[in-house]
């Protein structure tokens, strides 16, 4: 083997990780030993290191981007957003009962169904309802009846007072004659040119004259307390009309009734009613969410509040619907915390005493039409108030 063999197989052998080692003693004859010196350190393994440090930094630099990145948004935002999971969608829900007890005859909407204000939603059987307002009508037109003829007999007795008095006058000026007929026949009786029976009778016709007078203004007397008494007959025909009318609107509004309508608009839930079912005033048969009209419950703790004010925006994550987001704003603040408001409610002044952080209800509401009937009663949900504004006021 040549010597320039050997130089070509060193260079080519893997490099051993001593820095110089003595070549094989096997030469061909007369050649002399040679050291080889092997590299520094493999190109391969060098590589490798380098990217590992290339990777650390990039990493480094990645975090510390990431922190100032988050750390950022941290005191220029997230610090003033006051957030919790204790929260859910609200609504003032109708209760749906009936005004009058009866059969249901009829039942129009069905589970989960979307209506309006005034939409018939059941019916009761009215017959006897209509059969109570036949009744009524009958009793006004009775009452009507009788009022008119109490009216009569008045306009008639006020013609028997006008009768009366004319008798009256006339009677007097009877009376009037008769004194003239007794004086001049008791003059001519004196003198003895007429009997004295004659002026005797001229003398009774005044008696009988006043007789006649005192009769007729005892007719006259009784005439005008007739008035009196029809009067008060016509007050009572009066107030029995307007009771008899009352009873009449009663009928027909229990005939109204009778048709369950939908209070306010939205969508039927808990429904309890069947056809054929015996219904007292009062009882619930189901009731009207009004889903357009959602608002949130959200119960923060007392210590989340101190920069809560009515008015500021609130973004709004449900669990529902992950990565939509609601607006909204504070409508209000509870006026006492929850437990206030407790059937039992804890007596602090008694045993042993451990400090709990309260929590008390803010009402939030959506802005515009952002629920766009997406959200239920009932809903969790996870709202943020941002209180930057009021903060940076402190």
């Amino acid at each position: 083997m040549s010597i320039k063999t050997l130089q070509a197989l060193n260079n080519n052998a893997p490099a051993p990780e001593t820095t110089a080692e003595a070549a094989p003693a096997t030469l061909d004859a007369g050649a002399a030993p040679r050291i080889v010196e092997a590299a520094a350190e493999p190109a391969p393994v060098a590589r490798k290191r380098g990217g590992r440090r290339f990777l650390l930094a990039a990493t480094a630099i990645v975090l510390i981007a990431g922190a100032a990145y988050y750390g950022h948004n941290y005191w220029t935002i997230g610090r003033f957003e006051i957030s919790t999971d204790d929260a859910y969608v609200k609504a003032d829900n109708t209760t749906v009962a009936p005004k009058v007890s009866g059969y249901i005859a009829e039942v129009l909407v069905g589970d989960n169904q979307v209506v309006k204000a005034g939409q018939p939603l059941a019916r009761i059987d009215d017959r006897d309802f209509r059969a109570a307002l036949d009744q009524a009508k009958a009793d006004v037109a009775a009452a009507e009846a009788t009022l008119n003829a109490k009216q009569a007999l008045l306009d008639i007795q006020q013609s028997t007072i006008a009768a009366a008095r004319a008798t009256v006058e006339v009677d007097k000026a009877n009376e009037t004659f008769a004194e003239q007929n007794n004086k001049r026949y008791a003059n001519l009786a004196t003198n003895g040119y007429a009997p004295v029976q004659t002026a005797q009778q001229a003398a009774s016709a005044i008696a009988a004259a006043q007789a006649t007078i005192v009769r007729d203004n005892a007719a006259l007397d009784a005439a005008v307390k007739q008035v009196d008494l029809l009067n008060a007959e016509l007050a009572q025909a009066k107030a029995t009309l307007a009771h008899d009318q009352a009873v009449q609107r009663q009928a027909e509004l229990n005939l109204s009734y009778a048709t369950i309508t939908a209070p306010v608009d939205g969508t039927i839930g808990n429904r309890a009613l069947r056809v054929g079912q015996y219904v007292q005033a009062g009882t619930q048969l189901m009731s009207v969410v009004p889903t357009s009209a959602v608002y949130v419950i959200a119960n923060y703790k007392e210590t989340q509040l101190t920069d809560v004010r009515a008015g500021q925006p609130v973004d709004i994550e449900v669990d529902t619907y992950p990565g939509r987001t609601y607006r909204g704003h504070v409508d209000s603040l509870a006026p006492a915390s929850g437990q206030e408001f407790a059937l039992l409610p804890p007596d602090n002044a008694t045993g042993n005493f451990t400090k709990v952080v309260q929590r008390i209800p803010v009402k939030i509401v959506l802005d515009g039409e952002a629920a766009n009937g997406d959200l239920r009663p009932g809903m969790s949900v996870q709202p943020s108030i941002d209180t930057k504004a009021d903060a940076d006021r402190k």
